[in-house]
């Protein structure tokens, strides 16, 4: 496990390659001094600044975005659904948060088995993930408890199951073109 604390967090220079401030990385640090059940990693790209990532348990999620936003990520970017077929946990609900001052991006992976799918919801804390929570409801099936109106968004309401899930069986429509000349 990486820890974003590696980076210098006394308000000096990060070490030579990291791409983030040493006030972007008390950031970080103060996050992970105050939960211990999250697990923090730094992902190295091949293009681009380093990536931090918080994978936080879904009972801890409202508590954790909370203190992430005291502590200065005011943005919600986005948050989306993974389906994993084969693997357990089934799913993901991934969060990005985002820091103007210090600039700073956070992702937060949230784990979400198949049998019962559900992630509480952060529209309490960021009111912008409204419509992506429905759109996660609606494409993937996962519930978010606390949300003020989870309903479908993009699919009609008497649709039958997530066209997203990788389980969905895939249909077709014969296309027939009239007075197309036939191939010889």
């Amino acid at each position: 496990m990486t820890h974003p604390t590696e980076i210098s967090t006394d308000g000096g220079e990060p070490p030579e390659g990291e791409g983030v401030s040493g006030v972007a990385a008390s950031l970080f640090a103060e996050l992970e001094g105050t939960f211990d059940d999250v697990v923090f990693s730094v992902v190295e790209p091949l293009v681009g600044p380093s990536q931090h990532v918080a994978e936080v348990p879904g009972e801890l999620l409202i508590a954790f975005v909370s203190v992430a936003k005291e502590v200065g990520f005011k943005m919600f970017i986005d948050l989306c659904g993974v389906d994993y077929l084969q693997r357990a946990p089934r799913f993901e609900v991934v969060i990005t948060l985002l820091s103007l001052e210090p600039p700073a991006r956070l992702r937060i992976r949230v784990r979400v088995p198949g049998t019962d799918p559900s992630v509480p919801s952060i529209t309490s804390v960021y009111p912008g993930a409204n419509f992506y929570e429905r759109e996660t409801y609606d494409l993937f099936g996962i519930d978010f408890p606390g949300h003020p109106d989870l309903s479908r968004i993009l699919l009609p309401d008497d649709w039958e199951g997530h066209p997203l899930r990788k389980d969905y069986a895939v249909g077709s429509i014969p296309v027939r073109f009239k007075g197309a000349p036939k191939a010889t």
